[in-house]
C-alpha cells in the first residue's frame, strides 16, 4: 500500500478514495479506458471487490440496488461510449427512484477530445443534469490531484437532498499520472430537520381532520426512521399506505397498514385516498404511479388537504401545491413526528380499522383459469422465505402477484426487503437479486417474466463467478404481457409486436451454472422452492403460466371482450 509521502498513479488513488468512503463492492464491465483503475482494484483487493458483470446495464442495476440497500452510493464502472450508454438505464432508474449512485466512465485521452475520437460522447449532454435528466451532476476529472475533491463531492451530491446518481468522467491519460493527493474523510448525508412551526401546524391539521391517511415511501428510510414512523402512526391511530414499490416502508402485518398505493391498487384503497380529508405524504415524490396518473390526488391542487414531507426543497410544490410543505430527511421527519402529542380521543378509529380490513380483504384472490394458482404460490413464498429475505423484480404484470399478495415486515424489523424500480424498468430484478446476495448474504428472491428475464439473464454468470446465489421464479406466458394487456384494451384482437418465441429456460439456467426446474402445476412448486432454498447454488424455477392469466384480477379475453363492447 502507498505511504502518505509516496506518489501513486491516479487510478490507484481513485480506488483508495472509494475505500475511504466505505465502499466494499464496485460493479462494472472492464474497459481499456480505465485500466489504471482496474489495477487499483488489484492493489486494494483486500478492501474492495470489483464485481465483473456481463453487460453494463446489469452492472448499473446492481449498483443502483446497492444504493437502495445501503443508503450510500452504489458504485459502477464502465468504459466510454457504448459502455456508458448501456449503463444509462441504471442511471435513469437511480434518478427516478431517488437512489444514491456514482457512475464512473473511462473516457478518451485529453489530447483526443472534441475530434469524435473512438467512442467519444459528450457525457454532460447525454446524462444532462436537470429535473428531466438522468443525473444530478456530471463532471469530468481533468486534474488528477483533485480526484479526492471530486469523489467526495459526488458522494455528497448523491446522498443529500433528493438522493440520486452522479456521473464522473475519467480521461484515460489522467488516470496514469503520478499524484501525491490523499483521500478526503468519509462523507455523511446532512440531516434536514422539520420546522417546529410546521409541526405545530401539522398537529392542528390532524386535530381538524376526520379521515386522515399517511402515504409513506421514497428513499432515505432506515430501520430507525421506519420504527419512528410506526410509533407516530400508533400514537395517532393513523392508517398508513406505502407508496408504489416502497412496500417495505411500513410493516404490512401492522393493524394500521392500509395497503400499497400504486399500480393495481386495491379499488377500495383508491376510493379511500380520494375520500380522505388529509393526506400526509412522508417521503414519496407523489409521481404518476403512486397517484394513478395524477387522479387520486388532482394536480396541481388536490381536493384533499395535503401535507408533503420530502428531503428536497426543490421537490416540494413542484407538482402538487401542498397545504403544508416540510423540508426534512426521513430520519429527522419521523423522529419529529413520533413525539407529536396526540389527544386521548380520536374520531377516526373506525376509519383506520376499515382501511386495514379492506387491505386484508384484498388478499382474497379472484378465480382465474389454468393449472397454476399464483396467489397460492405467493403464499408458499410467505411460508418459506426468511423474514429478512430481499425480494426483487423488474417491470411487468408478473410483479403484481408479489405486490398484491406478499406481506413485508420490512424496515421496521431491521432490513430493507424490497428492491423494485419505480421507474418501471425491465430487466432489473435478476441483477438486483444477485447484488443483494453479494452485499448482504441474505436470501435473494427474484420474480421475473419471460421478456423481463431475457433483458439481463446473462448476469446469472456473474452470480456463479462471484459465488452468489439467488432464486428466480420466472413466469413464462410467451409474450410481453403488460404490452399485450394494453394492446387488447386499445386495439383488441390486433396482436402485434408482443408475442415471444422463448428459449429453453431450464437449459439456459443450467448452462450458466444455476439449477433449472420447470413446473406446470401448483402442487409442484413448494417442493421445488424448498429445494432451491436448501441448494448451495442458485436456482431458476420456470412457471408455465396460462396466457389468459394477465393480471391478478382478470383475464386477457375479459379485457378483449370489454374493449370490443366499447367499440360497438
Amino acid at each position: 500500500m502507498p505511504q502518505a509521502t509516496q506518489t501513486q498513479i491516479a487510478g490507484h488513488l481513485l480506488v483508495e478514495c472509494l475505500v475511504a468512503q466505505g465502499v466494499t463492492h464496485a460493479f462494472g464491465v472492464p474497459g481499456e479506458s480505465y485500466l489504471a483503475v482496474l489495477d487499483g482494484f488489484h492493489a486494494y483487493a483486500d478492501q474492495i471487490r470489483f464485481i465483473i458483470n456481463r453487460q453494463e446495464g446489469g452492472a448499473a442495476y446492481m449498483a443502483e440496488a446497492a444504493g437502495k440497500l445501503s443508503g450510500r452510493p452504489g458504485i459502477c464502472f464502465v468504459t466510454r461510449g457504448p459502455g456508458a450508454t448501456n449503463a444509462s438505464i441504471g442511471v435513469h432508474t437511480a434518478f427516478q427512484d431517488s437512489t444514491p449512485m456514482v457512475l464512473f466512465v473511462g473516457d478518451v485521452a485529453s489530447d483526443q477530445r472534441d475530434r469524435e475520437a473512438f467512442q467519444e460522447v459528450d457525457y454532460s449532454v447525454f446524462f444532462g443534469p436537470s429535473t428531466k435528466g438522468m443525473a444530478k451532476r456530471v463532471e469530468r476529472i481533468d486534474e488528477a490531484e483533485r480526484i479526492p475533491e471530486y469523489v467526495a463531492r459526488a458522494f455528497a451530491t448523491a446522498m443529500n437532498g433528493r438522493p440520486g446518481p452522479v456521473v464522473l468522467v475519467l480521461p484515460e491519460d489522467m488516470l496514469t499520472r503520478e499524484v501525491k493527493a490523499r483521500p478526503l474523510p468519509r462523507v455523511e448525508a446532512v440531516q434536514a430537520w422539520s420546522d417546529p412551526g410546521a409541526l405545530r401546524t401539522l398537529r392542528e391539521m390532524l386535530l381538524a381532520s376526520k379521515k386522515p391517511l399517511v402515504i409513506a415511501g421514497g428513499s432515505g428510510w432506515t430501520p430507525q426512521s421506519a420504527q419512528a414512523l410506526q410509533r407516530f402512526a400508533e400514537n395517532w391511530k393513523l392508517p398508513v399506505g406505502n407508496a408504489f414499490r416502497f412496500q417495505d416502508t411500513f410493516d404490512n402485518h401492522h393493524p394500521l397498514y392500509a395497503g400499497d398505493v400504486g399500480i393495481g391498487i386495491n379499488p377500495k384503497l383508491a376510493a379511500r385516498v380520494k375520500e380522505s380529508d388529509l393526506i400526509i405524504a412522508i417521503g414519496p415524490r407523489l409521481g404518476e404511479m403512486t397517484t394513478n396518473g395524477y387522479t387520486l390526488l388532482q394536480a396541481p391542487k388536490p381536493v384533499q388537504k395535503l401535507v408533503h414531507i420530502h428531503a428536497s426543497a426543490e421537490e416540494l410544490n413542484r407538482v402538487y401545491h401542498a397545504d403544508l410543505a416540510i423540508n426534512a430527511t426521513m430520519n429527522a421527519a419521523a423522529r419529529s413526528l413520533e413525539v407529536l402529542t396526540a389527544p386521548t380521543e380520536l374520531p377516526w378509529a373506525a376509519w383506520s380499522e376499515a382501511a386495514h380490513a379492506d387491505y386484508e380483504a384484498n388478499m382474497a384472490p379472484q378465480a382465474l383459469p389454468g393449472d397454476i394458482d399464483m396467489p397460492a404460490i405467493v403464499g408458499i413464498l410467505k411460508k418459506h422465505l426468511p423474514e429478512d429475505a430481499v425480494l426483487t423484480n423488474g417491470a411487468g404484470n408478473f410483479a403484481s402477484w408479489v405486490h398484491r399478495f406478499f406481506k413485508h415486515h420490512g424496515l421496521a424489523k431491521g432490513h430493507k426487503t424490497q428492491l423494485a424500480p419505480t421507474v418501471g424498468s425491465m430487466g432489473y430484478g435478476v441483477p438486483a437479486g444477485i447484488a443483494a446476495n453479494i452485499l448482504t448474504g441474505r436470501t435473494a428472491f427474484t420474480i421475473a417474466g419471460d421478456g423481463d428475464f431475457l433483458m439481463n439473464g446473462q448476469e446469472l454468470a456473474t452470480a456463479v463467478q462471484h459465488g452468489a446465489k439467488s432464486i428466480v421464479v420466472l413466469l413464462n406466458n410467451g409474450m410481453y404481457g403488460t404490452i399485450r394487456m394494453h394492446q387488447e384494451r386499445e386495439y383488441p384482437t390486433h396482436v402485434s409486436g408482443s408475442q415471444l418465441s422463448n428459449p429453453d429456460f431450464v437449459a439456459l439456467a443450467k448452462a450458466y451454472g444455476y439449477e433449472g426446474v420447470r413446473i406446470t402445476r401448483t402442487a409442484e412448486f413448494e417442493p421445488a422452492f424448498v429445494a432451491a432454498l436448501e441448494r448451495k447454488q442458485g436456482t431458476l424455477i420456470e412457471v408455465v403460466l396460462d396466457p389468459e392469466v394477465i393480471t391478478t384480477r382478470g383475464t386477457l379475453s375479459g379485457i378483449t371482450e370489454t374493449a370490443l363492447k366499447k367499440q360497438k
